[in-house]
């Protein structure tokens, strides 16, 4: 028994050392294979300086190689989408008198009533059909007739566009100078030439006298040479190390970067010249920036050049050193140290040039607030085309209701879409999402949308959930609109990052202290979310009570904001903002009687508040318990805080059948 036990463990110590030895080798396994993978990422990191380096020092020479620019590139060729019915195009199938075979009975009797029976059900059936071919053609005749409008349209549209460049060609034939300022910029901007992140902003004037065009283009920044050489992996820290690219060599390459641009703009002006327009180009290069001397922020110019035609086209821009030809061949100045901004003096300007300055190119962008109200109907329904469907803008009588007409031509989800346009500041009251069903309805159409440039309340939202509506708030119809190639934002200073809207207007760019609280939920119900600040169980004062009729405390520290998708109300709180004596921030929510007056909190489930950063980036997710029946008012939780000043959220729960009255009397707000 002794050798047996001595035997066990000997196998047993065996058996360890075998699984100590299969995870030290698995551990160097992984280990190699944790090296590899971060060699290989910063060799590949490596590769890519590489490759940009590679791409700036070849600008010039692959540019040269794209195709020049003609006029005729810009023409539209006028056909239009066909009309295509989907499944429209299929008559109804009638049912066949055939397949209605009486079942066969004992009884004579039994027998009659057998066929009886099945010839009624093919009546029924053969009456139910013919009423779905006679809506499916009355549907189809529809279509094709708002097909037959939008195709006049767009015919229509085309033959503008295309007179409009054969008015611009003539134009430049006859050197007005406008034609010319216009021809020349689309040469730059349909040009195939440049890299995705250069610039392309262009001030141009024509002098017809001379033939010379004047401009005025933006270079790239100093920052587009990349500042690291090379990447590598150091296994003893586990983390890369950058190789700085040295200062000199980054400014040389820097200086080859704008000597090759302004060569190469140079280069795609002459090429378009096919009517002769041009004798001669100045051409000056700016970043813009902080004047070194003064410190103020404007236009730095770092190259200018005059060339005429006769000298540039005998270069061989493929074979030249760049700052060599610029500043040589063609007796330019390009600044020594263009990384430090130091300038250079401009010999002709565009302004210098007497006729009307025409600018390209710039990031102002429309402000919808501001825009004609046709313009911003004829601006969504150029949205729409570009998601692919047809839309018309209708006449301004007689409209029904409805500003844009879209038919969505995919099959099974598309159909006849009913657009309305509300040019608000103030967000959009439930009624007019109730008017635009009741317009879809009216319509037969399969689906409503609503674009605003404010937002929508929580009974907007509610009322619309689970009907063919869909609602477009102004921060959401911005970012379509920059998703598909349009331009559009919400008031000053909201060009990429628009403003939300509040209910008193749009409000500002949220501080970087502000958090915004999401609430969305599921059920047919309509809720007012609001929020108490609180000492305990007792609200501070009746100015720290935010709902629809005090839409922010006086510090500004809660206020409401327009709810994006997916949440139908959001609160905006600073934390850090809140009164020093404030250790609870509420959140409650309540029916509201004017939407729902027979309605308790049965319908509200599935609730939770999303927490957002100020750029609306979602940091975390709270589960809220969901309503009971009788209950109209409910504290869905509250955020306490600690003694090292953290806030916690605790979850709420606690319910009222005396609505949003009951529920303030309970924090100690007194109601009239």
């Amino acid at each position: 028994m002794q050798r047996q036990q001595q035997r066990q463990q000997e196998a047993e110590a065996r058996r360890q050392r075998q699984e100590a030895q299969q995870a030290r080798a698995r551990q160097r396994r992984a280990a190699q294979s944790h090296r590899e993978y971060r060699q290989a990422e910063a060799l590949r990191r490596t590769e890519e300086l590489d490759a940009q380096v590679a791409s700036l020092q070849n600008l010039l020479s692959s540019g040269c190689r794209a195709p020049a620019f003609r006029a005729s590139s810009l023409l539209r060729r006028e056909e239009v989408q066909p009309f295509a019915p989907g499944p429209l195009a299929h008559p109804v199938a009638m049912p066949d008198l055939s397949h209605y075979q009486a079942q066969n009975g004992w009884t004579a009797g039994r027998r009659a009533q057998a066929q009886a029976e099945a010839r009624a059900r093919f009546e029924r059936d053969w009456h139910a059909a013919q009423a779905a071919e006679a809506r499916r053609q009355q549907q189809l005749a529809s279509y094709q007739r708002e097909h037959q409008q939008w195709a006049d349209a767009q015919l229509a549209e085309v033959r503008r566009h295309n007179a409009g460049i054969a008015q611009v060609t003539d134009g430049v034939g006859r050197r007005d100078p406008d034609s010319v300022v216009e021809y020349f910029s689309a040469a730059l901007y349909a040009s195939q030439a440049w890299p995705e992140d250069f610039p392309r902003q262009v001030t141009a004037a024509y002098d017809p006298a001379a033939r010379q065009l004047v401009l005025d283009w933006e270079l790239p920044a100093y920052g587009i040479v990349p500042e690291a050489k090379s990447v590598r992996y150091v296994s003893g820290t586990d983390q890369d190390k950058e190789t700085a690219r040295p200062v000199g060599q980054r400014r040389a390459l820097y200086r080859e970067v704008l000597a090759q641009c302004v060569l190469l703009v140079l280069h795609e002006l002459f090429a378009a010249d096919e009517p002769g327009a041009l004798e001669s180009v100045t051409l000056n290069g700016f970043v813009d920036g902080h004047d070194p001397a003064t410190g103020r922020p404007g236009r730095i110019h770092l190259a200018t050049v005059m060339a005429s035609a006769s000298t540039f086209r005998g270069l061989r821009l493929a074979q030249v050193d760049a700052v060599s030809c610029l500043a040589d061949g063609l007796r330019g100045q390009l600044s020594a140290r263009p990384d430090q901004l130091t300038p250079v003096r401009p010999s002709r300007r565009p302004q210098d040039v007497g006729n009307r300055v025409v600018a390209h190119g710039g990031d102002e962008e429309p402000d919808l607030y501001g825009m004609d109200p046709i313009a911003f109907e004829n601006l969504v329904a150029e949205l729409f085309r570009a998601m692919g469907m047809q839309a018309v803008t209708t006449q301004r009588s007689n409209d029904g209701g409805v500003d844009v007409d879209a038919l969505d031509p995919a099959p099974i989800r598309g159909g006849k879409i009913v657009v309305q346009v509300k040019r608000y500041r103030n967000t959009v009251p439930p009624t007019a999402v109730r008017d635009l069903y009741g317009t879809v309805q009216d319509a037969g159409a399969n689906k409503g949308v609503l674009v605003t440039t404010s937002g929508f309340g929580p009974g907007s939202h509610t009322f619309a959930n689970g009907k063919p509506l869909e609602l477009i708030s102004g921060p959401e119809l911005v970012d379509l609109l920059h998703r598909h190639g349009l331009r559009g934002r919400l008031g000053e200073g909201a060009r990429r990052a628009p403003e939300r809207p509040t209910s008193s207007g749009p409000d500002t760019r949220l501080p970087d202290d502000h958090n915004v609280l999401g609430m969305s939920w599921t059920g047919g119900v309509a809720l007012d979310v609001c929020a108490l600040v609180c000492r305990g169980n007792r609200v501070l004062s009746d100015d720290h009570f935010v709902f629809f009729n005090n839409p922010r405390t006086a510090d500004g520290s809660v206020r409401t904001l327009a709810a994006t998708a997916p949440d139908k109300a959001a609160i905006c709180v600073s934390f850090d903002g809140l009164p020093d004596e404030a250790d609870r921030f509420v959140l409650a929510a309540a029916i509201d009687p004017e939407v729902n007056p027979d309605a308790d909190l049965s319908g509200f489930t599935d609730a939770r508040i999303r927490l957002l950063d100020p750029g609306m980036t979602e940091l975390g997710r709270l589960e809220v318990s969901d309503g009971r029946p009788r209950e109209t008012a409910l504290v869905l939780g509250s955020f306490r805080r600690r003694s090292n000043g953290d806030w916690d959220f605790v979850l709420g729960g606690k319910g009222y059948t005396g609505g949003l009255e009951e529920l303030v009397r309970d924090f100690g707000i007194e109601v009239d």
